[in-house]
């Protein structure tokens, strides 16, 4: 919970923190490279997730991952908190860093807090996603509202808060983990550890000199164009990690045909994320300089429009499992392809209602709130008819015996998503306001034009999806995975 407060209250304030002027305690970047290193933090988030589980895996075990990360986490804030503009990417990394060693391991351990009988086990898992959700509200509104009236270093010393509240009851409860992930899962030799070891202190002495470097202006990195890299980067590698299982891990017929139906879950996945990650950045912006957010004599902070999203999901969440229950029995349960494209295209409907509040503004007026609510809604439709059905398709379609590997390039996607998405949003500069209604009418045709290949392509992968899902259920004791 602690955690996901210091995610979503950095995801409500970075942008509106870097695009502020230097009167009001901001660092006056540009919106594209303000954006741009908003798309590389949310990215670098869920990368850093792989190395994170593989040190705990090999390493550390999760339990020791689990309480480091949250050091590294609140130590991160507490640097956030200082206010100097040359400590700022220090506390930002450190955030990444700590984020990347909790974040996948805690999801992890709660899974082993069960065995595979236990009927407990999605009950549980419904406790931690509470956890999540309350979370992500207690993130936009404390430091929603601390980072106007107080100031924002205020705001991101608040989440250091929470983090040592949170250490504090894990240390606390530990002992009735029972030991579960206490212990590394894969054996290595010392010589292996050793050198694991040197290379993780390679690594962070490599990217402390470099952000040395840069806070001292020797070394001047362009976000936009190292975003542009990354977003790349971060493509290739799924690209080739992906073909690398379909061409050489030995799949039959029937596993191939799985990986293709896979393959279109993660190209919705990868734009769904590009197009409903702006709410951190462009759709954030928005809500600060062309909304009104003034309600009787109280100014709405605008950092409070994303926790519609979280409300939403707490609202809608038991009518989508009621949905998908009910067209199962009647035999209409879509295909995970079609679910997703239609995620998709429900995602991109939001952007057609800002195509009509960005020519409002564009006009000179200031919109109403529930323009950006009709929008978060749509967003919130969209998520929760793709999200939990990629996670669920990635552990039914992926062969079985990488089955672990595969959710890690699975989230590739969402990092891919997120770095473009900072990308995108650069282009609403408000020096160009009259663009940002094409801009925003860009997104969510090309949003619409993937849903439907998608859509239109799933329906040749559907006898596959089906039969994955029939050897699923054929397995005496299948393992729950979770993302």
């Amino acid at each position: 919970m602690w955690e996901r407060m210091s995610y979503y209250g950095m995801r409500a304030l970075l942008v509106l923190f870097m695009t502020a002027s230097l009167q009001e305690e901001g660092l006056a970047f540009t919106v594209a490279s303000a954006t741009a290193i908003y798309g590389l933090y949310t990215g670098a988030v869920y990368f850093m997730g792989l190395p994170g589980g593989w040190i705990a895996d090999r390493l550390l075990g999760g339990q020791k991952a689990v309480w480091y990360g949250g050091i590294i986490i609140m130590c991160g804030h507490i640097v956030l908190a200082i206010p100097s503009h040359s400590t700022f990417f220090i506390g930002l990394i450190l955030v990444v860093l700590g984020t990347g060693l909790l974040k996948p391991n805690i999801s992890a351990m709660v899974g082993q807090l069960y065995d595979d009988k236990d009927s407990r086990r999605d009950s549980g898992y419904t406790i931690y996603y509470m956890g999540i959700n309350i979370g992500s509200l207690i993130g936009y509104g404390v430091c929603g509202w601390l980072a106007p009236n107080w100031g924002y270093h205020y705001a991101f010393g608040a989440a250091a808060i929470g983090m040592f509240i949170g250490l504090v009851q894990y240390r606390a409860t530990t002992p009735k983990l029972e030991g579960a992930s206490a212990e590394p899962t894969t054996s290595m030799s010392d010589k292996a550890r050793k050198r694991s070891w040197s290379v993780i202190a390679l690594f962070l002495i490599g990217l402390a000199g470099v952000t040395a470097a840069t806070s001292m202006g020797v070394l001047i990195i362009d976000p936009v164009a190292l975003a542009a890299y990354v977003a790349m980067a971060f493509t290739l590698i799924f690209i080739v990690y992906f073909g690398a299982i379909f061409f050489f891990g030995s799949l039959d017929s029937a596993e191939k045909k799985r990986m293709g139906a896979l393959l279109l879950i993660c190209v919705a996945s990868a734009c769904f994320w590009a197009g409903f990650e702006q709410a951190g950045s462009s759709l954030n912006l928005f809500g600060r300089d062309y909304t009104d957010r003034i309600v009787g004599s109280f100014e709405i902070p605008p950092a409070w429009f994303q926790s519609a999203n979280s409300i939403f999901i707490i609202l809608l969440s038991p009518f989508f499992a009621a949905l998908w229950i009910n067209l199962g029995k009647r035999m209409l349960d879509p295909s995970y392809g079609a679910k997703c494209a239609i995620g998709l295209i429900i995602m991109a409907s939001g952007f057609i209602v800002m195509f009509f509040a960005a020519q409002l503004a564009a006009s000179g007026l200031k919109v109403a709130p529930y323009w950006l609510v009709m929008t978060y809604f749509l967003h919130t439709v969209g998520e929760l008819c793709l999200s939990p059905v990629a996670l669920s398709a990635v552990s039914k379609l992926s062969p079985k015996r990488f089955a672990g590997q595969m959710m890690g390039v699975f989230v590739l996607t969402y990092s891919i998503g997120n770095v473009i998405a900072g990308l995108l949003a650069g282009n609403f500069d408000p020096s160009r306001l009259d663009e940002m209604p094409n801009l925003y009418l860009q997104i969510s045709l090309f949003s619409i034009a993937v849903g439907i290949v998608v859509l239109l392509l799933s329906l040749k992968t559907r006898y596959w999806e089906k039969l994955a899902e029939k050897d699923h259920l054929d397995e005496p004791h299948p393992v729950s995975q979770q993302g």
